[in-house]
This record gives structure tokens, sequence and C-alpha cells, in this order.
């Protein structure tokens, strides 16, 4: 399909000639458009990635079942960077993954059941390999759940289950997390990474777990390097896909953050940012057919 050319100011600082090998982009706020959708003409961009060479990769917060089932056949083939870099496979093969131990796991449960306790409206995803946990069940905490995580089962009690291959405790708050909830969670486990997502989320990883470190396993899987390497984001669990890509782009909505890493600019996720830059990066790439 047709779209629209990137902006003068937007073309001016690429460079002219690139040898484009691996496209990597966050999901929510940067690819997903802002009614939530994957967008038009995704399937169909891909297969042009795939048929110049170019590897397309996911990186996302995201469950590696929920962004099967979101992207579909756009992803058919692809690696995908699922819950914000603990996870990267191709097809069966794992090609990298963080966990968490179970101590942790369970200190991250009762810290988050304390917040309740204490009046924080917030409820933890409990994110393994294949399954997510939850004991939260009410209406309005279940429909955000379900958003990011495709295979999801509910539990009397999230410290029953098997706790040695946890990836992460993700912790919804319906409130702005940085108000209180992902300070208090920071310090009541020290030993695991504590990351902001969004607005609404924390996620509590391994202290190794990044999306930068995923990618990185992912350029030495595929023998490609940073100048090869496009990546795109919007949020602060983004940061460090930024230091593994010459050919790094802040989306135009991203976060301060964002904008001061990223190289260059790419138009919002709701005026199909993401597909428009790379469109253009195809065409002065090197090696297209």
């Amino acid at each position: 399909m047709k779209r629209l050319p990137l902006e003068p100011e937007l073309l001016a600082p690429l460079p002219t000639e690139i040898d484009l090998r691996l496209v990597v982009s966050d999901m929510d706020g940067t690819l997903i458009d802002g009614n939530g959708q994957v967008p038009v003409g995704l399937v169909e961009a891909a297969a042009d990635m795939r048929s110049s060479g170019v590897i397309f990769a996911p990186a996302s917060g995201r469950q590696l079942a929920n962004l099967r089932a979101v992207l579909g056949p756009a992803v058919d083939g692809s690696p995908l960077i699922a819950e914000n870099g603990s996870l990267v496979v191709l097809g069966s093969e794992e090609i990298h993954s963080d966990t968490i131990c179970a101590e942790d796991t369970a200190a991250a449960i009762t810290t988050t059941r304390d917040l309740a306790r204490a009046g924080y409206d917030v409820g933890a995803v409990v994110a393994c390999k294949h399954r997510a946990y939850i004991e939260r069940s009410d209406p309005a905490f279940l429909a955000q759940a379900k958003l990011y995580y495709e295979a999801l089962e509910i539990v009397d009690d999230l410290t029953t289950i098997p706790l040695d291959e946890v990836l992460k405790v993700a912790v919804f708050d319906f409130d702005d997390v940085e108000d209180g909830s992902s300070q208090a969670l920071t310090a009541a486990v020290p030993r695991v990474q504590t990351v902001v997502s969004g607005m609404h989320w924390t996620d509590m990883m391994s202290p190794q777990a990044s999306k930068g470190r995923a990618l990185a396993a992912l350029q030495a899987r595929f023998g490609i390097l940073p100048e090869q390497t496009a990546v795109f984001g919007d949020y602060l669990n983004d940061l460090d896909l930024y230091d593994h890509a010459d050919l790094g782009f802040a989306m135009r909505n991203a976060h301060p953050g964002i904008q001061a890493a990223a190289a260059y600019t790419a138009p919002a996720n709701t005026e199909d940012g993401v597909l428009r830059t790379v469109e253009e990066l195809l065409r002065r790439s090197r090696h297209r057919n």
C-alpha cells in the first residue's frame, strides 16, 4: 500500500545509503496505533522487509503468546523479543532468556498485596515462559491483563504456582505508577530490576534482562552489526535498545528520555510512523533486491 512520505525535517538527517539488515520495534506507543490496533498493511510491509533481506522483530513487554496472536502472519518466521527482553525466540528455538529467582518472585507478590492493603489499586501478573498467572480477577484488572497476556490463568494464590521459570512480575496500577507504587516495589525487592514500562505498568525482572541485551543476543545469532540495525521506541523500557543500533528512532510521541537517546525521529504511532520510516530505510538500503 502507498504511504505518506516522511516530512522533510525527518528525511534530512537520514544517511543517503544504508545497509539495513534488522528492524526492531517496540509495540505499544510505537508500532501499535492510537486505537490499540496493528497498523494497516503490516503483513505486506513485513513481507517487503523479508524479500529485501531484512529481519523484522518486535520487542515488547508483552507476552510471547500475545505477540504471536496480535501480529499473526506478520511475524511468521520472525524472531520475537518478549517480556521486556527476558525472552527471545525464533520459532521453537530459545535464543535467550533471563529469569528471576523464586524468593524474589514471592517478595514481589507479597509487596503487591501489601500495596493493595495500603490503598493502592494494583494487581500482579506473574509471567513465566509459556503462561502468565494472576490472582486478582475483577473485570477491570482482568481486561488490562488480557491486553498483554494471551495465555493467562487465574489462580487462588500466586505463591503456589511453580516459581522456578518466572521471567518477570508485572504490576498494574490504575493510577500513575510514578506516584508511589513503582518506588515501593523497587525498595521492597532490591535484587531485581524494576522498570517502568508505561504509565500504569511496573516490570520486575532479572537485573540482567533488558530489550538491549535481548537485541544484542539477536544480533549475535544472525551476525548483524549495530550499523545494520534500526530500532523504534517510545518509553523508558526501550532505552538501551539505542546502545545497539546506529539507526535509532524515537517516535514523535516518545518520552523525553527516548528522544534524547535516539539519533533520529519517526512520526508518531498515530501517524504510522514505524512503517513510513521503514519504507524510506528500505528505499535507501544498499542490498535491496
